[in-house]
């Protein structure tokens, strides 16, 4: 089954965190006996975009050498690991958190033999149509050892027999596939970087010294003092060779335009530059778009950190109030810790953030967040903060209310788990029990991206899914909400 809909089946049995969870990561690098040690860097710039496992496939024009395993890039990726990672190309690829279990077998990058041809692939993405060219493939004989849709296109290329390179099979391959993906697919003698006809997520182009780097993100080029050439554009094939050479197929290219619109409002590292735009400035345009489409009478801003910072910037300036860390976050929590025995109250929400009692005793503070999901972290948050002495606390999201789950990369929650899809503004805000509570318009979202909606995909917005949905999506229902208490007319 496809991957995505393995997580939300997760998602639906077990107990899951509140909030977007974070995508994959894709680098690559060609032309330097540093390879592998470049996207180990790469990806630990990149570690946000997941934090499941991590993998790096090297070649020196022979063999391939791969490590995968589950951690953190830092604990993955050992000296003596990289060692044995030999050659002058490599790929490399971090997998993002899941509901569940953890398994393995999906991390990446994936490695196949064929004939007389070896190749590597790592993929940042989702394809709507996975589950039907899947069971095709098997119903060919067609054997796989993953849930993941990137092993569908692993096959693809691994059955256009009929295209005499590599460049080709990977374009044969992705004529049949539908859905979001920027991959790196790495061969003893060149690596090849394509994004999706809509360029939904992002990859771009940079130069170190006489090698090549492609990334998910440019904050991996920073750490490298590498040097930013261009973006990949939507449906573009770029080929790069041993020898420096460059050759690009515009085949996939469809003219249009959908990059997700969430890089720039949470996703992406705000010193990274997407699409030419700089993240920090756009989410500090977010947060002085919400302070005018959303004011409050307020003493103070409070941001909900780390990803409700730079909006909380912007709003504050905007609105003329200063910004303060009522909210501290530990930013030394693992990816599991040991829960006492004896319940505390709001462990999960406490491990991670403190409130300042000496920024919000008495005040009326404004929270600037960037998203709510299912809104049960929201409640714990203000529940903790007028625990800490704040007199009323209006909350704000730089965004618009979250109605529909990504099936294009994103790990969201299903629809019936998604608190603006199926309660109105008043129902949500007496549930996280704020005084106020106040979205970011659609239309202020774009105003400070800069652009139009017809460039980006917003479908968990706006409901229009301009790559199409996956046959198999059919998720309904109704999450009940128990609201704390009567505050304000609840």
């Amino acid at each position: 089954m496809e991957e995505f809909l393995v997580r939300r089946e997760r998602a639906r049995n077990g107990a899951a965190d509140d909030g977007f969870k974070e995508e994959c990561a894709v680098v690559g690098v060609l032309g330097d006996p540093e390879a592998a040690n470049f996207c180990y860097l790469g990806l630990y710039a990149m570690q946000h975009r997941g934090q499941e496992g991590a993998g790096i496939v090297s070649t020196d024009g022979s063999a391939m050498y791969a490590h995968r395993e589950l951690g953190l890039v830092s604990d993955v990726f050992r000296s003596e690991v990289l060692a044995r990672l030999e050659g002058r190309a490599a790929v490399g690829h971090n997998r993002y958190a899941t509901f569940g279990s953890k398994d393995w077998q999906n991390l990446q990058p994936f490695v196949a033999n064929f004939a007389d041809d070896s190749f590597a692939i790592a993929h940042n993405g989702n394809l709507i149509n996975a589950v039907e060219v899947r069971q095709e493939l098997e119903h060919k004989g067609a054997i796989f050892s993953s849930t993941s849709d990137t092993e569908v296109i692993l096959h693809l290329i691994a059955r256009a027999t009929a295209e005499t390179t590599l460049m080709k099979k990977v374009a044969a391959a992705l004529h049949q596939v539908r859905g979001a993906y920027s991959l790196v697919v790495l061969s003893h003698n060149s690596m090849i970087a394509v994004r999706d006809p809509f360029g939904v997520r992002p990859l771009s182009l940079g130069r170190i010294k006489d090698a090549y780097i492609v990334a998910s993100e440019t904050c991996a080029f920073d750490l490298l003092n590498a040097e930013f050439v261009r973006d990949i554009e939507p449906g573009e094939i770029l080929e790069i060779r041993q020898d420096g050479k460059m050759c690009s197929d515009y085949s996939l290219a469809c003219g249009k335009s959908a990059l997700c619109v969430f890089e720039f409002i949470y996703f992406a590292r705000p010193d990274s530059v997407i699409g030419g735009r700089q993240v920090y400035t756009a989410r500090k345009r977010l947060g002085a778009e919400l302070a005018i489409e959303q004011p409050a009478d307020a003493d103070v801003v409070v941001p909900v950190p780390d990803s409700g910072v730079p909006a909380a910037i912007g709003y504050a300036q905007q609105i003329g109030l200063p910004m303060e860390f009522g909210l501290i976050r530990n930013h030394y929590v693992g990816r599991t810790f040991i829960e006492p025995k004896q319940s505390i109250r709001d462990f999960g929400v406490k491990i991670k953030l403190n409130a300042n009692r000496n920024v919000l005793e008495g005040k009326r503070i404004i929270v600037v967040d960037d998203s709510i999901v299912r809104g049960t972290t929201c409640r714990k948050i203000i529940k903790m903060l007028r625990g800490s002495g704040a007199r009323e606390v209006h909350f704000r999201v730089s965004s618009p209310p979250t109605t529909g789950s990504c099936f294009y990369g994103i790990d969201t929650p299903s629809h019936a788990e998604l608190i603006a899809a199926t309660h109105s503004l008043e129902d949500i805000r007496c549930f996280i029990d704020a005084d106020t509570l106040g979205y970011l318009s659609r239309e202020g979202v774009f105003r400070a991206v800069g652009g139009s909606c017809d460039e980006f995909c917003d479908a968990c917005f706006s409901g229009e899914y301009r790559l199409g949905k996956p046959k198999n999506d059919a998720k309904a229902g109704v999450v009940k909400l128990n609201y704390p208490r009567q505050r304000g007319g609840c």
